[in-house]
């Protein structure tokens, strides 16, 4: 009798162990999106939508996009990439890092200079504007001008209008552009440049100016799957081309791209 109970103890774990793990397979696998800061607000508000819908998970991890390459470089585990720059997924597809057939430009953004709310800074922006006499004795937010897009463009604009030397060396740079945005928000600077897009999440700064664009380079945001992603990150990267995911990126002011006209 002892030996019968035993028998069906051991079958019952078994079966239990075997459930487990038939149920573990079926579990989707968690799509890992790797996307510049920029796309923070848009990106989190899409995939609770994404999972909600199609029960799917989606982990997004944010950053400025030429460490988030590196990172990819460096390790696996990212599904999707979107970056602010052509230049950060060039670097990845030139290392066969990617799944180039899936790489397209999937947005467009602006630049502008902004100020905290409270600020009576009024400037227009054109060749050889005072931006250093409108900072006082403050310094200039921008993202890193070496390794972050937004900075990178921001640099760009300044050199083209020919004041970048008046105010290189009152820098006060941010690792991505959403610290670039805290420091003009919490007041530590006294103006800052973003996208057109993090300045309208934040209601703490106000856009003094937007920058023209035949200043700087076009700001495109190109999508890929990594070499190595899962099954589930495709339909991921198309939902983001949907009706759904474009609602969001209308809402907060992006541009979209339409992949067939480029």
């Amino acid at each position: 009798m002892i030996a019968v109970r035993q028998l069906c103890s051991a079958l019952v774990l078994a079966f239990l162990a075997l459930a487990g793990s038939v149920s573990a397979a079926q579990a989707p696998a968690t799509v890992t999106v790797f996307a510049a800061a920029s796309l923070t607000d848009a990106l989190q508000d899409i995939s609770r939508t994404y999972q909600t819908e199609t029960g799917k998970r989606v982990a997004l991890s944010f950053a400025g996009s030429v460490i988030l390459a590196k990172q990819i470089e460096a390790s696996s585990g990212a599904d999707v990439f979107i970056s602010a720059d052509s230049e950060s997924m060039d670097y990845l597809e030139s290392r066969n890092l990617i799944a180039k057939p899936t790489r397209a430009d999937l947005l467009s953004n602006s630049l502008v200079l902004i100020a905290p709310t409270d600020s009576k800074v009024i400037l227009a922006i054109r060749p050889g504007f005072d931006l250093a006499g409108a900072l006082g004795r403050g310094r200039l937010a921008m993202a890193n001008t070496d390794t972050v897009p937004a900075g990178r463009y921001g640099k760009a604009a300044l050199e083209k209008l020919g004041v970048w030397t008046s105010v290189a060396s009152r820098l006060a740079q941010g690792e991505d552009v959403r610290a670039t945005l805290a420091y003009v928000a919490r007041g530590e600077a006294p103006l800052g440049i973003v996208y057109g897009t993090d300045a309208r999440a934040e209601p703490k700064v106000r856009v003094v100016a937007t920058f023209p664009e035949n200043t700087y380079p076009p700001i495109v945001y190109p999508a890929a799957l990594t070499k190595d992603a899962k099954p589930d990150a495709q339909a991921f990267l198309s939902y983001l081309r949907g009706p759904q995911a474009g609602m969001v990126f209308d809402r907060l002011g992006f541009r979209r791209i339409d992949p067939s006209s480029r």
